[in-house]
């Protein structure tokens, strides 16, 4: 087995059945609430709310734009062309090209970020019932501990737990 959860109609429930996962021992890293709309007036619509994505698409538009800068000086002065007085490294147009890669940086590591953090790169799918399209609200445990208490918590008010 490496899944245990059940489905609950409305929020209030969904809400009682993590309480006595907490209650049970689960750690909240180990809940997964899956739900079909926005569940952000009940405390389980808060739990994963942390990211760092604004700070890694930060570094990567950071790391875009020394690349450019970089790139652009290299080229002018490595092969430098006579311009008759004028400076061998010109910002306006290499700024063009600075912005570019910063913003090529900020969005490649904004999707990368996505991409890991969402689990699109699992090698098994993600915990998921169809139901959660219809409505219904998903709690459930992967690879539970001790899988008599978290059924035992999810079934508090006669709610049919489901095994994967």
């Amino acid at each position: 087995m490496s899944a245990v959860y059940a489905l609950y109609p409305d929020g209030d429930r969904a809400q009682r059945a993590v309480n006595a996962l907490r209650t049970a021992g689960v750690g909240d890293n180990d809940i997964t609430v899956i739900s079909g709309e926005p569940m952000e007036h009940y405390e389980f619509g808060e739990m994963h709310r942390s990211s760092s994505m604004w700070t890694i698409a930060s570094i990567g538009g950071l790391a875009g734009m020394l690349f450019g800068t970089w790139l652009t000086r290299f080229t002018e002065l490595d092969w430098p062309l006579n311009t008759g007085n004028m400076p061998i490294v010109s910002w306006w147009p290499n700024l063009i090209v600075i912005f570019e890669l910063t913003m090529f940086g900020a969005i490649f590591s904004t999707v990368a970020t996505v991409a890991v953090t969402c689990g699109l790169l699992r090698k098994r799918p993600a915990l998921y019932d169809p139901a959660v399209s219809d409505g219904r609200i998903l709690v459930g445990v992967e690879s539970p501990r001790d899988a008599a208490a978290v059924e035992s918590a999810l079934s508090f008010d006669g709610t049919p737990v489901k095994r994967r």
